[in-house]
């Protein structure tokens, strides 16, 4: 049988990669409570927790995109693997809460050293015509994950356990380190000159759809702060409804993915972006407007498809902006995207919480909207 060609091959890696990641992410989130009693977590415990993952994530992606620029992909993929293979078995074994946190920022530094190299490989594999939709095809691996992990962690506590999500968390990892370690091949000589980061965040292609990457992350991270408790309160929706609604947002942003990344490598990315961004102001305040739950589901699959407009067109673009200077420093250009994504996910809790506290959340979420499709004014500076 003839083997795969290394693109698709890359792609094959990358997407499980990713969908690893993600699974492995999520595999906490039913298992909060039983942590929180077991081990007497109040909230502040619980959200440094959470931090630790985006903490370790800052603090270790500009130096791997600079070692994988200069040493290849492969090499830093298997590190963050081995990393992740540590911090699912300090989640096997944790007892203790500075256990649990040390496997969460152990999580945040094996999720650096398999995203960034990972792209940067899609890049180094996918001309220019064809990135966006195989970065969105990878997106939606991970997406995949981001839909599976938290159903499956749940029913497997509920019949074998806590210890049961992790173990077949290992198991996975060994499938991902197959990939990883057999059908990787060792990646080409860096061409051209190698740029830094501190040089790439000042192309201005590569700052505004940075922007835009935070402004995505940023968007669940405010719908998932503030959303639920109106689905409580207002709507009176229980937790298999909420669930439904933030799983039909999820599965719809899974599907459009690639079909936004393919759009861009059509149409261009900065006119997908624009599209997103327009439709945001629209959207996003949208869910608080109905009572009805059919409603509220078709809203947040709308939502899902916005976060794909304006996601799916930047990593490619990104990789674009790089190729265009005769440079393959990919890995040193998505450190700067993941750190945007970081900030997104960081930032975005906080103004949304402040808003809805001060204006109620109806004005809040129309506010989030505008902010949005003020971005447009950013995307003036690069070309179509």
């Amino acid at each position: 049988m003839r083997r795969p060609s290394p693109k698709s091959l890359a792609l094959f890696v990358v997407g499980l990669a990713f969908f690893t990641d993600m699974f492995l992410y999520y595999l906490l989130v039913p298992l909060l409570p039983i942590y929180a009693r077991e081990l007497h977590l109040g909230q502040m415990r619980i959200g440094f927790l959470f931090a630790s993952y985006a903490i370790a994530l800052v603090a270790v992606t500009l130096p791997l995109g600079s070692l994988a620029d200069r040493v290849g992909r492969r090499r830093p993929m298997l590190i963050g693997l081995l990393a992740l293979g540590t911090t699912t078995l300090l989640f096997l074994f944790a007892k203790n809460y500075w256990l649990l946190v040390l496997a969460r920022g152990l999580q945040g530094a094996a999720g650096a050293a398999t995203w960034i190299p990972g792209m940067a490989l899609l890049a180094d594999h996918f001309p220019k015509e064809q990135r966006g939709k195989a970065m969105g095809t990878a997106f939606a691996c991970a997406n995949l994950g981001v839909l599976t992990g938290p159903p499956i962690s749940g029913y497997l506590t509920q019949g074998f356990g806590t210890s049961a999500p992790f173990i077949l968390g290992i198991g996975l990892v060994a499938l991902d380190a197959a990939g990883r370690a057999f059908l990787l091949e060792e990646s080409q000589a860096e061409k051209g000159e190698r740029i830094s980061p501190l040089v790439l965040v000042r192309n201005p292609v590569i700052l505004v759809f940075s922007g835009a990457l935070a402004l995505g992350s940023a968007l669940w991270a405010v719908l998932e702060s503030t959303l639920p408790l109106h689905f409580d309160a207002v709507l009176r929706f229980g937790p298999g409804q909420i669930g439904l609604c933030f799983a039909a947002a999820a599965a719809t942003h899974t599907l459009t993915s690639p079909l936004m990344g393919h759009l861009s490598d059509r149409i261009g990315r900065k006119k997908v972006l624009i599209a997103g961004l327009a439709l945001s102001m629209v959207f996003i305040p949208l869910p608080v407007f109905f009572r009805h739950t059919v409603f509220v589901i078709a809203s947040m699959m709308a939502l899902g498809s916005i976060a794909s407009l304006i996601m799916s067109p930047s990593s490619p673009a990104v990789a674009d902006a790089v190729e265009k200077t005769g440079s393959t420093s990919y890995a040193s250009a998505f450190s700067i995207l993941n750190i945007a994504y970081a900030i997104g996910m960081m930032v975005g809790p906080l103004v949304g919480s402040a808003l809805v506290h001060v204006l109620g959340l109806q004005v809040a979420l129309i506010l989030v909207g505008l902010g949005f499709g003020s971005f447009i004014l950013a995307t003036r500076r690069i070309a179509a």
